[in-house]
């Protein structure tokens, strides 16, 4: 028996690693081509700065999407299963970007082009958005123990995505030419979702229901409408997720896609920029892993408000790093913020939210209150991204300032939540007192 459950849980952390890869390889794909090529190829009759503006905005479609998919899959995830609604999510997201590779561009159709980019990239949120809550779930709710370490496997295959599609743009630039890249080169790696997509498909196939929730259905009658009891049963609770999770997206967008238009404005190399973030995102691997790791021994809450209050300094020290122009400092600043500091705020999510909703309604009330707190990240890139253009220069006070503001929020919020490390994820429902707010004690 126990060696059975060792192999699902193997099964289950690979299946959520390498899903949760697959998704951000496309969603954070669209990312890199937003900061690099999109403006050029369907806003090309806008101002360069505006068509910037544009081409981010479109990238923030995605984030607004994301809570509907969380919401959708999550109400079919609680009724019907965790692995069904992955299938699901991972096969809409690969065909979403195969088909973002086909699309023609503004020369060849004029406003089309954008509008069928948007309504791909709704769907690419949509698929992301239920993705999240599933893979996590389907790792914790396999675990007996270390259940931040394992769940923390689908939030590292976030940045490993955004390292596969980097050296994806990369290798793309690098065999074709900046010309021809530009011309049709960039839609190779959009097409090259559809290989991904059959590995992901035949790993998730083998792997079973989670126990968690396959005991809940069995004690707990199936809520007809798990939305609305997580609104009502647990709102605090969720209003404060969101905002732990605020200050982690916020750092997110500013780091894997506005610092990659900022570090060429500022004087780096493109391809100076992408090496960059490539070697951060490797490191980012590692620290997602371990301090969540940190988080089974010393709580969750200790990590990320640590991370919070010391990236709040930290955006003041990234820019100067950055404007350097110095190729060996922008890595410093990359790997200290998205290898050491983010993963503090972002690592230990995937446990907390996990344990802070009931398993019966616990798909939902995850998906909701990260996608809900993903939106920071969707819309950050946009507001600096205007904040530049406004100011009509590379001034950067108003971004860290908004950082800093974000991770003091984020921070507040985890003082007001308890901790949730010893939680037992088959109780049903868990005892208000243990994810509500810490009013007492």
């Amino acid at each position: 028996m126990r060696s059975h459950q060792n192999v699902q849980l193997r099964r289950a952390v690979a299946s959520s690693y390498l899903g949760s890869l697959i998704e951000y390889y496309d969603f954070l794909l669209y990312a890199t081509a937003s900061a690099v090529v999109f403006s050029k190829v369907f806003f090309s009759d806008l101002d360069p700065a505006l068509a910037t503006v544009a081409s981010f905005g479109t990238f923030a479609t995605g984030y607004l999407a994301r809570p509907l998919g969380g919401v959708l899959f999550g109400h079919f995830g609680d009724k019907l299963g965790r692995k069904r609604m992955l299938v699901m999510t991972m096969t809409l997201m690969g065909v979403s970007s195969f088909l973002i590779g086909l699309l023609p561009t503004y020369a060849d159709v004029g406003a089309a082009a954008p509008v069928g980019l948007i309504l791909l990239r709704v769907l690419q949120g949509i698929s992301v958005g239920g993705e999240w809550g599933g893979a996590v779930l389907m790792s914790a709710e396999h675990a007996t123990s270390r259940r931040g370490l394992w769940a923390s496997f689908a939030n590292a295959g976030a940045p490993s995505g955004m390292v596969v599609s980097t050296v994806a743009m990369t290798a793309t630039v690098a065999v074709t030419g900046e010309a021809a890249f530009l011309a049709w080169g960039w839609r190779v790696p959009f097409l090259l979702s559809v290989v991904l997509l059959a590995i992901g498909l035949f790993v998730r196939s083998r792997v079973e229901e989670t126990p968690a929730f396959l005991a809940a259905r069995t004690v707990a009658p199936r809520r007809r409408f798990p939305l609305v009891a997580v609104l009502r049963e647990q709102p605090k609770t969720l209003l404060l997720g969101v905002g732990v999770g605020l200050a982690a997206f916020v750092v997110q967008g500013t780091l894997t896609t506005f610092v990659l238009a900022y570090g060429v404005q500022a004087g780096h190399g493109r391809q100076t920029v992408l090496n960059a973030l490539t070697v951060s995102s490797v490191c980012a691997v590692v620290g997602i892993i371990g301090w969540s790791a940190v988080s089974d021994r010393f709580g969750r809450r200790p990590i990320v408000l640590i991370g919070a209050l010391v990236t709040a300094v930290y955006g003041f020290v990234l820019f100067p790093l950055v404007d350097s122009r110095s190729g060996a400092l922008l890595v410093v600043a990359l790997v200290i913020g998205q290898g050491v500091l983010h993963p503090m705020m972002y690592g230990p999510l995937a446990a907390l939210y996990t344990e802070l909703f009931a398993t019966e309604n616990r798909y939902t009330g995850a998906s909701l209150g990260y996608q809900l707190a993903g939106l920071g990240a969707g819309f950050a890139p946009v507001l600096f991204a205007e904040f530049q253009r406004a100011s009509g220069g590379p001034s950067t006070t108003a971004v860290s300032l908004t950082i800093a503001a974000f991770c003091l929020l984020s921070a507040g919020c985890v003082l007001a939540l308890k901790e949730t490390n010893r939680r037992n994820l088959t109780e049903p429902s868990p005892a208000r007192s243990t994810t509500e707010a810490a009013d007492v004690g």
